[in-house]
């Protein structure tokens, strides 16, 4: 799961920074969708939804160490899986935190093109976001489905109760 979307995230990145002009937008079936849909090439040195706390240098050195960290973190928790859901949830989440790394590292900022426009919902248009992205989402959403639908089979045992055999007397063992 981890390669399929460190692929998928560097590939079209790289598709994206070749055919595209930065900030360039084109609509994606805009006879049905208008601009609701749209790839956009945009650049973000920050964090989601371009946060910028240490200026581009700063965020560069901070990400990719935080990074590093995370999927270190990851991977000890993906150790430690009692279920599929959460191989394939820090899978996604791993690949999704080197792809931007390698954005960071190569590029010096993480390059986005997945623009989606939700009306009237909190903000004028969402941010742009990319494959990594959109991995690490979906994994966060797969590991809340875990951890409140999906019962392990540990607390289900311990949930199940125990029944003793109740003791028997043999008729021989009789106290005179």
């Amino acid at each position: 799961m981890t390669l399929i979307i460190l692929v998928a995230d560097q590939l079209t990145k790289l598709l994206i920074r070749a055919n595209f002009k930065l900030y360039e937008s084109k609509p994606i079936l805009a006879s049905i969708f208008g601009d609701t849909f749209m790839l956009t090439y945009v650049k973000n040195d920050g964090a989601a939804f371009s946060l910028s706390p240490f200026g581009p240098l700063g965020n560069r050195i901070f990400f990719v160490v935080v990074g590093l960290i995370a999927i270190a973190f990851i991977i000890y928790l993906m150790r430690q899986a009692e279920h599929r859901i959460q191989i394939i949830a820090f899978g996604l989440v791993i690949g999704g935190a080197l792809g931007n790394m390698i954005d960071r590292i190569l590029v010096g900022m993480v390059t986005d093109f997945v623009d989606c426009d939700f009306p009237d919902f909190i903000m004028q248009r969402f941010p742009v976001f990319n494959v990594a992205d959109s991995a690490i989402f979906i994994a966060m959403v797969l590991i809340i489905i875990d951890m409140f639908f999906i019962k392990d089979k540990k607390t289900a045992l311990a949930e199940t109760p125990v029944e003793l055999p109740l003791e028997t007397t043999d008729s021989t063992n009789k106290e005179i």
